[in-house]
């Protein structure tokens, strides 16, 4: 999402290049490039006026490194003031000292809270504590079998309670609340996520019941749930909601669209409340801790490495992939069936587009990320359908596949002659590029593209 961001702050950068020192006349201008594209952010003002302010002190001051040129001495104040802005170090969650630890999720209607919910729970799972889900939203029926279907699919603890007594309102709302923190302790979950009623906008009957639940259960977390879409919209609702509930922090969703990373920017600053999750897909585990250092980087077009390894390490099946490694090391070479398994492994990870955009976007990595976007996943399918289409022998053995056999295997996968000769001769450049893997990271990078752009011409 930080796309249009990452541009224009690498022109504002560029127009640095070449200048011997920092003068106020050449920082002022990069300022103006920089103000803008925070503005175009959607960062909120106040925020970039800020900013800016400080990027400009330390940039004529007596901080600045000397061993460093104009450009990097900018990169470098711009990013620190970001880390900053964004909270410096990753935002711990709180949990209490005796389960169980009670989380309500605060946010308007339609900003994903119970997905969030859910996700939170996924979350939790991974790290070997016992969530239990509860929903008090009794307004809207559709909202409580929706955090059923969520609890059901991450096979998470729900507390759905009885809806049908005599109570109805914040009445109905304290009872669930009560019980599901009961049952949370007879059954043994250390942790209790509430799933709250929202609103389309700020009301003080809202306000009113999140106040009482607040009261009644003590939470040790109260996240805002705000759509990253919505730009300042989301910070001006997370102030009013900070202000009458004291948050803890912020869950951003929809991370992975495109939204220009305004409220991101300015969530934390406006609240005085770290951003403590992102949500990046709508699958449950499309949800990850927010690192500013790693958000700021991802923004400065320095990648992400570190989440992108966090990634791997929790989805790829780590004997595979050694096993992997020690044939590509050897020398031997690998096989098509060890093409289309390796294929399978980063599949798990994501998409291309959203792989390739954790690397950097300088230095062997400049170039890939316009590449990836005109790659067509789909693709993907077509090639794991040929390699399917071929025999054992076939698959390990690429050179015995003649022309028939290649028409064969066109009309096994639905196909043409013509794709199955691009896939093998794809095949043939990934093969070079791994044996040249200790030749230089130029030379790697020349056939890195080279495979991306069969890849992108791929069924053409």
């Amino acid at each position: 999402m930080f796309e249009n961001l990452q541009d224009k702050l690498q022109r504002a950068f560029k127009n640095l290049r070449g200048q011997g020192t920092v003068t106020e006349e050449n920082i002022n201008e990069a300022l103006r490039e920089i103000r803008l594209a925070l503005l175009e952010a959607d960062v909120n003002l106040s925020v970039v006026k800020e900013l800016i302010d400080h990027i400009r002190v330390k940039a004529l001051g007596t901080e600045v490194m000397t061993a460093l040129s104009p450009t990097e001495q900018v990169v470098k104040i711009v990013r620190d003031e970001l880390v900053l802005l964004l909270g410096k170090d990753t935002a711990r969650f709180q949990f209490a000292s005796r389960p169980p630890t009670v989380i309500l999720m605060a946010g308007l209607q339609g900003s994903g809270k119970t997905t969030t919910s859910g996700k939170l729970a996924a979350w939790l799972q991974k790290g070997g504590h016992r969530p239990m889900l509860v929903s008090v939203d009794v307004y809207r029926p559709a909202a409580r079998e929706q955090l059923k279907v969520v609890a059901n699919s991450i096979k998470a603890k729900l507390y759905e309670g009885d809806t049908k007594g005599e109570e109805a309102g914040p009445a109905l709302v304290e009872r669930l609340a009560k019980e599901a923190r009961r049952e949370a302790v007879n059954t043994g979950c250390d942790t209790l996520i509430v799933d709250t009623a929202g609103r389309l906008g700020i009301d003080s009957l809202l306000m009113d019941e999140m106040a009482m639940l607040k009261t009644l259960l003590a939470p040790q977390e109260i996240l805002f749930v705000a759509d990253a879409m919505t730009g300042q919209d989301a910070v001006n609702s997370a102030k009013a909601f900070h202000d009458r509930l004291a948050l803890t922090g912020t869950v951003l969703t929809k991370m992975d669209g495109d939204a220009r990373g305004g409220a991101a920017l300015s969530i934390r600053h406006i609240t005085g409340q770290p951003v403590k999750f992102i949500g990046t897909g709508e699958k449950p585990d499309a949800f990850e801790a927010f690192h500013p250092d790693r958000i700021v980087s991802r923004i400065l077009g320095m990648g992400d490495m570190m989440s992108l390894i966090e990634r791997a390490e929790s989805t790829l099946d780590k004997k595979k992939s050694e096993d992997f490694a020690k044939k590509v090391l050897s020398g031997d070479g690998f096989s098509l069936e060890d093409f289309r398994d390796q294929l399978r492994q980063i599949r798990k990870l994501g998409s291309l587009q959203s792989i390739i955009k954790m690397l950097p976007s300088v230095g062997p990595f400049q170039g890939m990320q316009q590449m990836a976007d005109q790659v067509d996943e789909k693709q993907f399918n077509r090639v794991e359908a040929i390699i399917n289409s071929m025999t054992n022998k076939e698959r390990n053995n690429h050179e015995i596949i003649s022309g028939s056999r290649r028409k064969r295997i066109a009309d096994g996968s639905g196909t043409s002659v013509q794709e199955v000769n691009q896939l093998l001769k794809q095949y043939a450049q990934m093969r070079k590029m791994f044996k040249g893997m200790g030749k230089g990271g130029g030379a790697m990078q020349r056939r890195a593209m080279s495979m991306m752009g069969g890849m992108k011409g791929l069924g053409r």
